[in-house]
């Protein structure tokens, strides 16, 4: 049996140039305490950190070794990410069940919970940028402070303890002993998944079958191309891919299912080109912020402060010009107000060849009209 869990690192790291605090996403094996995988998002984790650490968990190759394996059962609580369809389709394609725990109940899945509060006392305390630390007078920051870690030599450090924790941390339940110990002594058979099995789903499936083009491989409106793809003009492809990972797909064939290599984004924009597109997006959300904050102070209805019993007395009046002005501005960004009726004029009127009915004229009945009436009846 296996748990998982997201936990908020209480650290502020170096995320491409701010601080901010990362996620970790990892599976625990219940019976023996061994972190069997794990996974690190600089944001609000989603079904990518789950299918990453699932495929590190379940890997016993290289790296991922020794622990790992298909285990027998997963449990969760009802994290929408931990529950989502390309979660269920990878679990579901090994055939390992996923025990969906009622909400609010921690004590449920004890073992990853404990692991959480280990790592923050054992772990994340002694990192610099420790958001948990004591603060003096005034919340002031102890001066002196270190320097922020790096998203990158945070992870290399976590990988670090999560070793420490599995060969070398003797764990009072596990009667003096380490979870790889425990590990080694369990004789309950170990089931590894096939590698080209494990890497196929623990992506997410498409869901559609898709000819290869000249341009290389359609996807999400955007073109994907590989060198492989040379001479394969018209055949049939299925496509997988991690999720938010844009860049890059996994090609296989629709056939077989073989999986034929990956493909890359076309005409692939700079990371500059990437940063100042970001900026602009954020001058415009700027922008729209501050209307939105003047508009709902416009809104705003303000009465006055009354001693006797008096009916309310609204405040802020304005002129007509104010008001008129208002209602036209309002009718100029309603676009139920600037819809034309009808049809829209011709930007050079109407061509002299046209037959025009004359004005108040009613139009005579067509015969092909005519035809087709009688024909109906």
């Amino acid at each position: 049996m296996w748990e998982t869990d997201h936990v908020q690192v209480k650290v502020d790291v170096d995320i491409d140039g701010r601080p901010g605090r990362p996620w970790v996403t990892w599976f625990i094996e219940c019976a023996t305490r061994v972190i069997c995988g794990y996974a690190v998002t600089a944001q609000v984790p989603s079904r990518e950190s789950v299918l990453v650490a699932l495929r590190d968990a379940i890997s016993r190759e290289g790296e991922h070794g020794p622990f790992g394996g298909l285990p027998g059962a997963v449990r969760v609580d009802r994290g929408k990410d931990f529950l989502s369809r390309a979660v269920a389709d990878a679990l579901g394609a090994f055939a390992v069940p996923v025990v969906d725990l009622p909400a609010y109940s921690p004590h449920l899945k004890g073992t990853v919970e404990a692991l959480n509060k280990a790592a923050k006392q054992m772990f994340f305390v002694q990192l610099p940028g420790y958001t948990a630390a004591p603060r003096l007078k005034g919340g002031r920051k102890p001066a002196g402070e270190e320097r922020l870690l790096p998203l990158e030599a945070f992870i290399t450090l976590l990988g670090q303890w999560v070793t420490w924790w599995n060969t070398e941390h003797r764990l009072r339940a596990l009667a003096g002993r380490t979870p790889a110990a425990a590990w080694e002594e369990d004789l309950t058979p170990v089931e590894d998944a096939e590698p080209g099995a494990l890497h196929m789903f623990t992506l997410e499936d498409d869901g559609r079958v898709r000819v290869l083009a000249g341009k290389g491989v359609r996807w999400r409106n955007r073109h994907y191309v590989a060198s492989w793809m040379t001479g394969q003009a018209g055949r049939k492809l299925r496509l997988r891919y991690m999720p938010h990972h844009e860049h890059e797909i996994e090609v296989y064939d629709a056939a077989s299912g073989r999986h034929l290599g990956s493909a890359y984004l076309s005409n692939r924009a700079s990371t500059e080109q990437i940063r100042e597109m970001k900026r602009a997006r954020a001058r415009e959300a700027d922008r729209l912020k501050r209307l939105l904050s003047a508009a709902e102070k416009d809104r705003a209805t303000r009465f006055a402060a009354a001693t006797r019993g008096t009916p309310a007395e609204v405040l802020g009046t304005v002129t007509e010009l104010e008001a008129a002005a208002a209602v036209r501005a309002h009718g100029a960004s309603d676009l139920a107000e600037v819809a034309l009726p009808g049809y829209l004029p011709l930007p050079h009127g109407m061509p002299a060849s046209w037959p025009a009915p004359n004005p108040g004229e009613a139009a005579a009945p067509c015969a092909e009209d005519d035809e087709r009436t009688l024909a109906a009846r």
